[in-house]
This record gives structure tokens, sequence and C-alpha cells, in this order.
């Protein structure tokens, strides 16, 4: 059975605010609430792979101090990265 879209978009949106890691819950609780209505199937999908890779792992790469490795690559991690880079930003 296949889950319907809006329940995958608020279960994605409740685990990227409870990651275990403060930063991390700030930086892809916001990013998920101000994006994931507006995703498809397959970013949906990309963002879920995303968030296997692991809350240290995601912060270093979203702020920029660590280079995104290629399997990780996508328009969502772009997004994700300015997201991150314009919000710790405005809160500097």
């Amino acid at each position: 059975m296949t889950e319907d879209i809006a329940i995958r978009r608020k279960r994605l949106i409740h685990r990227s605010l409870y990651t275990g890691m403060k930063e991390t819950d700030l930086l892809l609780g916001g990013f998920a609430r101000k994006y994931l209505d507006g995703f498809t199937a397959d970013e949906l999908d990309i963002y879920e792979s995303l968030l296997d890779a692991g809350d240290p792992n995601i912060y270093v790469w979203a702020v920029g101090r660590e280079p995104v490795p290629a399997e990780y690559r996508s328009s969502v991690m772009d997004k994700l990265m300015d997201y991150g880079q314009n919000n710790l930003a405005r809160k500097s």
C-alpha cells in the first residue's frame, strides 16, 4: 500500500523537527515547513534519503563546512544549502 503524499509530508516534517541535534532540528524543521508542501514525490524521495545521511553530516553540508558528497547533490540539497546559509546569516 502506498502512503498518501499528505501523510508522507507530515511524517517528514515531524522527522525534520526531531532529528536529535538541536541545530539540525532548527535547520531541517524550518526548511521542511517551508518547502515540503510543494515537493513532488521524487523530491520527497530525495529529501528522505538525505535525512538518512545523519544529522551531523546534513548540518555540515548545509552550512558549507564540508563539501556535499556526489550521492547527495541534488536540487533539494541546493535548496537546503541556500536556506541554511540565508537563515544563519539572519541570526548572526
